[in-house]
């Protein structure tokens, strides 16, 4: 994704609120062998794109005065009630640059494992993205949790997952759940109410000779 951003000469709180009155969101760019540039973006456009999936996790193409270098989104701050963008930090990367991300879990084959199909059951999502460690260039923009093989009671933890090649997941140690299935309270699984006809059937009276 392309993002167009300006260099921002003037600073403080004062000029944040004039720019963001003027439909500009300021920010600031970080790391590699540049110096950190405080930057100003298109309000609507980096709101837009912050609803965006993709924006949160992939490397971003940042243009400013013609020339292009390579970020990542580190970090946003939103208004407490207003739909408005208060700042937006990036930190600039290469394919080899070493990096921590946070990036989102999708779930999927939901639908054909045993503890819907045979049992009716709940498939709670414990956790909806997950720390990991990689090289820019092998970040993931999302990671899949297959869940088509889990049954009423069991868990799916993050050692459970098919991480991309060179993806490290990082756990501090801990055995981390990120779904679990169970039948709620009441619920009568397929199997139970394809058998209670058969278990309430009453013989036939006999008749009288």
């Amino acid at each position: 994704m392309k993002v167009v951003a300006f260099k921002r000469e003037l600073q403080g709180t004062g000029a944040s609120r004039r720019l963001r009155i003027s439909g500009q969101t300021p920010g600031i760019v970080y790391g590699g062998a540049e110096g950190p540039l405080n930057i100003s973006l298109d309000h609507n456009a980096l709101y837009h794109a912050l609803k965006k999936e993709v924006f949160h996790s992939s490397i971003l193409d940042l243009e400013i005065d013609g020339k292009t270098q390579q970020v990542l989104l580190r970090d946003f701050q939103m208004h407490a009630f207003k739909q408005l963008v208060l700042h937006a930090d990036f930190q600039r990367v290469d394919a080899n640059t070493k990096l921590h991300k946070k990036v989102a879990l999708h779930f999927i084959n939901a639908d054909v494992s045993p503890a819907v199909k045979l049992h009716g059951a709940t498939i709670s999502h414990v956790m909806s993205e997950l720390d990991v460690s990689c090289v820019a260039g092998d970040l993931p923009e999302f990671v899949n949790v297959d869940l088509a093989n889990i049954d009423v009671g069991h868990s799916i933890h993050v050692s459970d997952l098919a991480l991309p090649k060179g993806v490290t997941a990082i756990t501090h140690g801990k055995k981390l759940t990120i779904a679990t299935a169970s039948v709620p309270a009441g619920h009568v699984s397929a199997e139970a109410t394809a058998a209670a006809p058969a278990a309430d059937a009453k013989p036939a009276a006999k008749g009288k000779k």
